[in-house]
């Protein structure tokens, strides 16, 4: 059954189910449980990828749980996309980098045009190929393993990537890369390591959003925030940091900011839980 209980009011966004600090707006369709990343382009819909194994298509969804657009990529293949971003003219970027075993060597950032304004069911993308100039194995030892990536966000002509940590032992160390947003062949470049918390289970990143007025930029693991704020370019890590518990252990693994104090977030389908279309508001959430 869906639930639903939304209500846009000057853009914020009120919700009567509680999920830690989540509000439930919607379950997402069922054909949506593996979704990956989500991005918003207008105030009463989201556009949401699957990961591997799924159709090469992006989906604008309602807060209804309702899919009313999809549109199929004409020169891209889902090997395994992971995160949705966009940039101020309406481009959206699609992340095509998860690499679980970090034994990919074609790893690419698909562009396509503002997906709302295409007339068909099908679009085009120009390729932004990109390798880690630190990743010298395919795969390397397992505590090495530091090259799988599920989160990207767009800033001034550029695409950052923040890796997921899959060493064993777990580190806690995330890469922070950045390519240009144009197509072509890119060795990415390394803006910073970060180490926000050493428990694998929550401080894995799998989604990162920036703010609407480039002043916060939010990273998602499976259950916590880290907020980024006070920082210069073009390195984010380099100013504050503030840890948020959600409160739940869900598969989080999108996150996209609505307006600049509420978020939307959205888990997959994992043991019998999740996959749902949530909402945060920044000026009510309990810190640490």
């Amino acid at each position: 059954m869906i639930r639903t209980c939304l209500f846009l009011l000057s853009l914020t966004i009120f919700s009567c189910t509680n999920y830690g600090q989540l509000k439930v707006i919607t379950d997402l369709p069922g054909n949506l449980e593996e979704n990956s990343g989500m991005i918003s382009l207008t105030d009463s819909a989201v556009w949401i990828v699957e990961d591997g194994g799924n159709k090469d298509e992006l989906y604008k969804v309602d807060f209804k749980g309702n899919i009313l657009k999809s549109l199929t990529m004409k020169n891209g293949d889902n090997d395994d996309w992971e995160d949705l971003a966009k940039d101020h003219l309406g481009n959206v970027y699609i992340a095509d980098i998860g690499n679980n075993d970090n034994s990919r060597k074609d790893l690419k950032i698909y562009k396509v045009p503002n997906p709302e304004v295409e007339p068909g069911d099908k679009i085009d993308a120009e390729i932004i190929e990109l390798r880690y100039p630190e990743q010298k194995e395919f795969p390397p030892k397992k505590s090495g393993r530091f090259f799988d990536a599920e989160a990207i966000f767009h800033h001034d002509n550029k695409i950052y990537i923040v890796t997921k940590n899959r060493s064993n032992p777990f580190t806690g160390s995330a890469y922070v890369y950045s390519v240009p947003d144009v197509k072509g062949e890119y060795v990415a470049t390394l803006v910073a390591e970060i180490n926000l918390c050493s428990d694998w289970k929550t401080c894995q990143i799998t989604g990162i959003d920036i703010s609407p007025n480039g002043t916060k930029v939010i990273a998602l693991s499976y259950g916590k925030l880290f907020i980024f704020t006070d920082f210069t370019w073009d390195n984010f890590t380099n100013g504050k940091v503030e840890e948020i518990d959600l409160g739940i252990r869900t598969q989080l693994e999108s996150i996209c900011f609505i307006n600049e104090d509420v978020l939307l977030l959205s888990d997959e389908r994992s043991h019998g839980s999740g996959n749902n279309l949530y909402s945060l508001d920044l000026r009510k959430v309990k810190k640490r």
